[in-house]
């Protein structure tokens, strides 16, 4: 059977039956785009058979090495083993004996080498005593000491009385009247209320600052000068000939340059009642 429309632009194609149908999954000749197989328009995806496609295999990019993590290992490496190293020789100088370590002091002079008759101690002699080494750093001394428990003097005092702290282990912090404030207090800070240590001006030093042990002596130029850190660290109590024991206080606490044993002996006589 044969169906036919009206002729103009709205002209439907004629269909004709031909009593079968279409195969099934395939689709009539009338829904198929013209000139081609069914599918084949674009943009429609052919059928895959119901495999999925294989995938892609992901392409490696290659990276360079990662410098800043190693930099920053490295050097925490060396770091860690500077500070190993710096720890080791301080373990190694502080099982030196204490005299090996004031004899490594850059400028010291170490007169138990120099004199030793000089640093036999025990020797009191009452008086003015003259000393060849200025300040003195040891020889005959007065009977009593001068108080060196931290004592900072604002002014000088006896020798007699300051070689007799020596004697006991005292390192004796001298410098010249005219050395600037600031440099006095930091000298002040490293002997205030320190046992054994004592500080006091000196006139006619020949370097702004000396310090003096028993038997050694160290001049340096101001009190930033870490040696006298040093010096301390290693004499204070060691340089003793009578021991850790020795006294510090029960002292003589006057200033002045006379021993006291002098002024006493020149006072006037009491009247008797």
């Amino acid at each position: 059977m044969s169906i036919s429309t009206p002729g103009g632009p709205e002209r439907r194609p004629t269909v004709v039956s031909t009593g079968k149908k279409p195969a099934a999954g395939r689709p009539a000749a009338a829904d198929r785009p013209a000139g081609g197989k069914a599918g084949a328009g674009k943009g429609t995806a052919r059928p895959t058979g119901g495999k999925g496609r294989k995938p892609v295999t992901p392409v490696k990019v290659s990276q360079g090495r990662a410098w800043g993590p190693i930099a920053l290992f490295v050097a925490v490496g060396v770091l860690a083993v500077g500070i190993i190293g710096v720890g080791a020789w301080a373990v190694y100088q502080g099982s030196q004996p204490w005299q090996k370590r004031a004899d490594a002091i850059n400028g010291i002079v170490d007169f138990r080498k120099k004199d030793k008759n000089l640093v036999k101690g025990g020797n009191h002699q009452p008086g003015t005593i003259k000393y060849d080494v200025s300040p003195p750093v040891a020889g005959p001394h007065n009977q009593a000491w001068q108080n060196c428990m931290g004592d900072v003097y604002d002014a000088p005092i006896a020798n007699e009385h300051a070689v007799h702290s020596l004697e006991h282990g005292t390192v004796w912090i001298t410098y010249r009247p005219d050395l600037p404030a600031d440099q006095v207090e930091k000298l002040k800070a490293k002997v205030q209320g320190k046992e054994k240590l004592m500080l006091s001006p000196y006139e006619g030093l020949d370097k702004p600052i000396s310090l003096q042990a028993w038997g050694f002596q160290l001049k340096v130029d101001n009190a930033d000068d870490g040696r006298i850190d040093e010096f301390i660290k290693t004499l204070r109590v060691n340089a003793s000939i009578e021991g850790p024991t020795a006294l510090c206080d029960q002292g003589v606490t006057a200033t002045g340059t006379t021993p006291r044993d002098n002024l006493q002996n020149n006072m006037p006589e009491q009247p008797t009642q």
